[in-house]
């Protein structure tokens, strides 16, 4: 969820700052159907390679990812029909999830009526297919719960997508043997996967994965699907800027916001030296996003059952959040292979 402040014709609105008063101005631009529905479609073909690539090597017992990948080497066979038809469990999966949490951010901008668009995905030839979704606000939020509901909406969405997803496919998953079909580029896994392989695991299901390292699991297409939709999920609640945690933020203390932020950038850099190099750009990303935040007046405030609906968002942040998303890819540790590289 963003705000377009491209200086069009439209009613001004400021942005909130508790220290200054800065005015940006919001636009009502014409929809553009034909970009969303564009943007749609290459996304699905985008997921449908990374998909069918995963079903190919899942069914064979090939490593699911390695260093080198991209969409592009797969782009060959991809466009065989019968090969790219293996990738529908994966992309259809994936979209939902997306789906899910822009819908959820989408619905609740009609009930406030709020302008917004409709959601915006991104094709990208990444590990995955896509860099996400998003929407875009047109129009002031005239309330502290509306920012609320709207913030909020999204994850909650998601998140109730992808956890039956996952409850389903992390069953298909099986035991990497001796090593075979172990990716050069491994997951970790957030706190919701290990939950969820012990409630299998106890209710008698699922029996080839119990006491298993989830690093030793070799995961169904559906399953990698799941592990996205829920890193998607902690990141946009993380607490800090234009982020769903952030409106989350906003509406409960508008004055917190800016020290929260900024904690949060703060907490990420050495984060991205120990865990994940990643966690530097989400950083840097904040930071250039500014502190600043859209005006929504400050009175009403925000109502008290909102106020511990908030406490959901932090069990949803805690459930999904992996502080090394990807295994082996610290800042140290790229930057120590690269030392012995050059060496």
């Amino acid at each position: 969820m963003s705000n377009d402040n491209s200086p069009q014709l439209y009613v001004p609105t400021e942005i909130y700052s508790p220290d200054a008063e800065n005015v940006v101005y919001f636009s009502r631009s014409k929809s553009r159907y034909w970009l969303h529905g564009l943007l749609f479609l290459l996304t699905i073909f985008s997921t449908l390679i990374v998909g069918s690539r995963l079903e190919w090597n899942f069914l064979n017992g090939l490593p699911s990812f390695s260093m080198d990948d991209s969409i592009f080497p797969s782009l060959t066979w991809a466009f065989q029909g019968r090969n790219l038809l293996l990738g529908i469990p994966f992309s259809l999966t994936l979209m939902l999830i997306l789906l899910a949490h822009e819908m959820g951010h989408y619905i609740y901008c009609v009930r406030y009526r709020v302008s917004a668009t409709l959601p915006f995905f991104i094709p990208f030839p990444t590990l995955f297919g896509t860099m996400g979704a998003f929407i875009r606000i047109r129009s002031p939020l005239r309330s502290r719960d509306a920012l609320f509901d709207i913030g909020i909406a999204g994850p909650i969405a998601g998140f109730v997508v992808a956890l039956p997803v996952l409850i389903f496919s992390l069953g298909l998953s099986h035991v990497a043997l001796n090593g075979a079909g172990v990716p050069e580029i491994q997951f970790g896994y957030p706190l919701v996967f290990q939950l969820v392989q012990t409630l299998l695991a106890s209710s008698g299901h699922a029996h080839q994965i119990a006491g298993v390292s989830l690093s030793h699991l070799y995961l169904h297409p559906v399953a990698v699907a799941a592990w996205v939709g829920m890193f998607a999920t902690s990141l946009n609640l993380l607490p800090g800027g234009q982020l769903d945690g952030g409106h989350i933020i906003f509406s409960v203390s508008p004055r917190a916001h800016r020290k929260i932020s900024n904690a949060t950038i703060i907490a990420l850099i050495p984060m991205a030296v120990y865990f994940w190099a990643g966690w530097l750009i989400w950083a840097i990303l904040l930071r250039l996003s500014g502190m600043r935040h859209p005006a929504v007046p400050p009175y009403p405030a925000l109502s008290r059952g909102r106020q511990r609906l908030a406490t959901l968002a932090l069990v949803m942040l805690v459930l999904t959040f992996a502080p090394s998303p990807i295994l082996h890819g610290s800042l140290f540790e790229v930057l120590q292979q690269q030392w012995h590289g050059i060496r």
